[in-house]
């Protein structure tokens, strides 16, 4: 068992689908998930101190999963679950890394879902890989997901920007934008943040952009589509300072870069009279998901012609070389170099 300390300061990051807050009234089952393990340890967290409320944690709470475990015994979750209360009104049975169960045994507790044992909740926490979907269905369906991503561009700054609106601590519009362009990816360290401004301003204090800067630490990650994108658009000093930030702080492997441009060039290539004409089509032709990413790669295809994408091979395929030994340059500054002629085949390049 894992006592669960009183919520911090911070913001409590995700929110149930539907709207509602979670709550012991909100069903027996909760599965919490993300894109962020931080964001989705922080609501997991945050959600067990509301389930628990005023009894002790400590006779409360049952943990199985997480660090150290190899595998989660889904016969012991069983058992905690089918155990009615015992001189305690609720017990919640926590399951971490929920995505390393079995087909088989997430069906065991999809069956627990559609006929629970009155006064026990069920609290997944994602991670480990995919939870099964028939687990997801029956969350849905009889309990709660709680959703912690904070999504990309516009809607990343208005999920931080609703976060720091709840927290203990103001920030004016300059350190709001300060904080938002420093956390870059790493949006998991808010609430870290915005604690240690609780403890250092006192509750209800306003705080500016020079009064945040001691706090902020070392700059966080950004996603590679920045990279790309700025690249795109020809803004060659902006593709270095996110290259930076990547290699610096964000810990990524030149070679791993590397991949990312190579992988975006080669969708350029593919797009390059192939006879896409929407972005439906695209994303098809290029296997995503999704058709946003392939509208914006079909449409720098278009813009670049089949000389620059030609130009853009020939420029990722010398640096692979340079990286794996051809040349005696370090790896960032062969970087630096593609990343800078990449930019400057952008029709508006400077």
């Amino acid at each position: 068992m894992s006592p669960a300390a009183r919520p911090k300061t911070g913001p409590q990051p995700g929110a149930p689908v539907g709207g509602a807050g979670p709550g012991a009234e909100r069903g027996p089952a909760f599965l919490v998930r993300g894109d962020d393990p931080a964001l989705v340890d922080q609501a997991a967290h945050a959600l067990v101190v509301e389930l628990v409320g005023e009894q002790d944690a400590g006779l409360v709470v049952e943990e199985h999963g997480g660090a150290g475990s190899e595998a989660v015994d889904v016969g012991a979750v069983v058992d905690a679950l089918t155990t009615p209360p015992f001189l305690v009104p609720r017990r919640v049975v926590v399951v971490r890394d929920a995505g390393r169960l079995a087909a088989a045994d997430a069906g065991r507790l999809a069956a627990w879902v559609a006929d629970p044992v009155s006064g026990i909740s069920l609290v997944l926490v994602a991670g480990g890989g995919t939870v099964p979907q028939a687990l997801v269905k029956a969350v849905r369906a009889a309990g709660t997901v709680v959703e912690t991503s904070a999504g990309r561009g516009k809607v990343r700054s208005q999920w931080l920007a609703d976060h720091v609106r709840r927290s203990d601590v103001r920030l004016d519009a300059r350190a709001l934008a300060r904080l938002d362009e420093h956390l870059g990816g790493d949006v998991g360290r808010l609430a870290g943040i915005l604690d240690t401004l609780v403890a250092a301003y006192g509750t209800g204090a306003t705080v500016t952009a020079d009064e945040l800067a001691p706090y902020l630490g070392e700059a966080g990650s950004v996603p590679p589509w920045e990279l790309t994108d700025a690249v795109d658009g020809g803004e060659a000093h902006e593709a270095l300072a996110v290259l930076h930030r990547m290699l610096g702080s964000g810990g990524v492997h030149p070679l791993a870069v590397l991949a990312t441009l190579h992988r975006h060039v080669r969708q350029l290539l593919a797009l390059d009279g192939s006879g896409a004409t929407t972005p439906e089509e695209a994303a098809a032709l290029l296997g995503l998901a999704s058709p946003y990413p392939a509208k914006k790669a079909l449409a720098q295809s278009r813009r670049l012609g089949r000389r620059r994408i030609a130009r853009a091979v020939d420029l990722v395929a010398r640096a692979d070389l340079d990286l794996r030994g051809a040349t005696a340059l370090p790896g960032p500054l062969v970087l630096e170099v593609l990343v800078a002629r990449l930019a400057r085949l952008a029709p508006r390049g400077r």
